[in-house]
């Protein structure tokens, strides 16, 4: 599972010229499933993005958590982030989950991240979607599964 984290001034998502998740200060996390991913691994990398300690205190150091500033998240399902480029120019994605168990744990990631945080507003997994944001710093931090 691979979350990209940037801390955001504001962001939005668009499906059809429609606004469906709007939030304020907080993380823009857009999220790339596996076929390998599952609940464990989802609680891990969920518990670790509300712990994350990467808002300015008063003293201008990364000591804040999302809860400490009432931040919240803009969840967006992203299978690109899986792409292999190995190859020639054009991506592969099969490494990328398989709709049918991606978009049940893309469902479940949110409600999990709901247990942390109370504003969490998201995408429509598998739409075309336009993503805007103020990143702010800029400050973006990427998550590996792996790396967990």
């Amino acid at each position: 599972m691979r979350f990209v984290v940037q801390r955001v001034k504001e962001a939005s998502v668009t499906v059809d010229d429609e606004v469906i998740g709007k939030i304020g200060q907080g993380f823009l996390v857009l999220i790339g499933i596996s076929d390998e991913d599952n609940e464990a691994i989802a609680d891990k990398m969920v518990k670790k993005l509300a712990s994350l300690r990467i808002f300015e205190d008063e003293n201008g150091k990364t000591n804040l958590s999302l809860s400490d500033v009432n931040g919240g998240l803009l969840l967006i399902s992203q299978f690109t982030l899986y792409a292999d480029i190995r190859k020639g120019n054009r991506p592969s994605f099969i490494k990328a989950g398989k709709p049918e168990s991606a978009s049940p744990l893309y469902d479940y990631i949110i409600e999990k991240a709901r247990t942390y945080v109370p504003d969490v507003q998201c995408g429509i997994f598998g739409a075309y979607m336009q993503v805007s944001l103020i990143n702010d710093g800029p400050f973006t931090i990427w998550m590996d599964s792996d790396d967990l």
